[in-house]
């Protein structure tokens, strides 16, 4: 059975380092394959994302990839906003917080694939472009 754990923490860290929430595929794994309630699913997701956000953020701090002007511009209002809706997924019950949750990745999945689809379209376009103009 810890095998699954260190397969499902590999798996948030390798999500995680690349900047996409390793909540995104952690909470799932824990929830499907290792049967944990979504709400203990989240409590070990966050718990888990501290150190790894550490890390994560010396190593962007250390490629300057950081904006600190843009941090604070999210982090001020994150802060308030993720108190409030955690003393709300409290009262909640879990299985309701496993289908907002699904609903939520499902939303963001059909986000990014249209925006992929359309960002991706538009760069063939030039390309065909700017080959056609060349091979005139």
């Amino acid at each position: 059975m810890i095998f699954w754990y260190i397969i499902a923490g590999i798996c948030g860290g390798i999500i995680g380092g690349m900047g996409m929430g390793g909540g995104t595929l952690l909470i799932p794994i824990l929830t499907l394959f290792l049967d944990i309630e979504q709400r203990q699913a989240q409590a070990i997701n966050l718990v888990a994302f501290i150190p790894m956000a550490v890390v994560v953020s010396i190593i962007n701090a250390k490629q300057k990839n950081l904006d600190y002007k843009s941090i604070l511009k999210v982090v001020l209002p994150a802060l308030p906003a993720s108190i409030l809706t955690s003393f709300a997924a409290g009262k909640i019950h879990s299985s309701v917080l496993s289908v907002i949750f699904a609903v939520f990745i499902t939303c963001l999945g059909v986000v990014m694939f249209v925006v992929t689809l359309y960002k991706c379209t538009i760069a063939y376009m030039r390309k065909c472009k700017e080959e056609y103009t060349l091979n005139d």
